[in-house]
């Protein structure tokens, strides 16, 4: 019989730190930050959250610092709108995924609208 519960609880999980990080205020997690994605072991006790950020990796390693202090506020709060009965641990690791994505988007347009001085060649 499968188990939707992790898939489930990572969906709700992911939601509910995406809010939790919006009002967080330490002065290392700035700029748009994103959940790029969630790794939720099957029996819930660890945790693997991929953080990204627009301003490119560095940003996204200096709100990792910021994220690991503040874990133990964030556990609280995750606990207080999930209620579940064993929290996991929460490993934060920086990410450049939206960067990355912004690099080929760039790309992409520049190959579709082709800048007026190459149309002479």
């Amino acid at each position: 019989m499968a188990s939707y519960r992790a898939p489930r609880t990572e969906e709700d999980m992911k939601r509910e730190l995406s809010d939790i990080l919006r009002s967080l205020k330490d002065p290392r997690i700035t700029g748009l930050l994103s959940i790029v994605k969630l790794d939720l072991s099957r029996d819930l006790s660890h945790c693997k959250v991929y953080i990204s950020s627009m301003d490119g990796l560095e940003a996204a390693k200096n709100a990792v610092k910021g994220l690991q202090s503040a874990s133990g506020f964030i556990k609280r709060e995750l606990n207080a709108r999930m209620k579940l009965r064993k929290l996991p641990e929460f490993t934060f690791i920086a990410d450049d995924s939206i960067a990355h994505s912004a690099q080929i988007s760039q790309m992409l347009q520049k190959l579709e609208h082709p800048s007026p001085e190459n149309d002479g060649e």
